[in-house]
């Protein structure tokens, strides 16, 4: 079986199982959005997945996604594509030339450079605020009890509209508290969209109410090295 056989399989059996832990709390999951996390995997492995239907793809870096992902676009122009990685203020242009989502909006000089960049373009991606639910000193994002400050002034200061909140739980933790908590934060909020869980625990997120799962190795399988650009 080729790996880029594999890999569509793969797919099609993590659709399922959204499906399915959907079921099992009385969720529709039509509006959940399975994101084909593609980082380091090439333009030869992902082609066959977005041939296989697939539209929403994560990258974590704004070089890498360069690199392979305009081509792709013109190919298949339907194709959405959401930057799940940090952000850094001075590739916020080439960023917003790429992706349709940014699911890392987590500080004021980023909502600054965001609403620069944006007044000049008029795109309007989706955006995401990212949720530091386990105060982990080496993970970027917004600490709770400061989320709806932060989206407040995202939106009276910066004019910007964000849409929902992104979360990744320490890995040592259960993750179903912070999803728990992403969600009552999302109504506090008042964001519709839940960016949540990845390959080991999207099922949980999917139960807990996300809107958005971004799976990678789980389709492509084993993550490839890439070099820093």
């Amino acid at each position: 079986m080729s790996e880029a056989l594999s890999a569509v399989q793969r797919l099609a059996d993590i659709r399922g199982r959204i499906v399915k832990a959907g079921a099992q709390v009385g969720r529709d999951t039509s509006v959940v959005t399975l994101i084909a996390v593609s980082k380091t995997f090439s333009v030869e492995a992902i082609e066959p997945v977005i041939a296989a239907g697939h539209r929403a793809f994560g990258e974590n870096r704004v070089q890498e996604a360069r690199a392979k992902w305009p081509a792709l676009k013109d190919k298949f122009p339907d194709v959405n594509l959401h930057l799940i990685g940090p952000l850094q203020s001075n590739k916020v242009r080439d960023a917003l030339k790429l992706f349709d989502a940014i699911h890392s909006l987590d500080r004021e000089s980023l909502a600054e450079a965001l609403a620069t960049e944006l007044s000049k373009t008029g795109k309007q991606p989706i955006l995401f605020v990212q949720v530091n639910s386990g105060l982990e000193l080496q993970k970027s994002g917004v600490i709770p009890k400061e989320a709806p400050s932060f989206v407040r002034r995202l939106r009276e200061v910066h004019g910007l509209s964000p849409q929902g909140l992104m979360v990744i739980p320490p890995e040592a933790d259960d993750p179903g508290p912070h999803f728990a908590l992403l969600r009552q934060l999302s109504k506090d909020c008042v964001l519709p969209l839940l960016s949540m869980g990845m390959s080991g625990d999207f099922e949980t997120a999917v139960k807990l109410g996300a809107t958005h799962v971004r799976v990678g190795s789980a389709i492509f399988g084993a993550r490839q090295a890439v070099p820093e650009i």
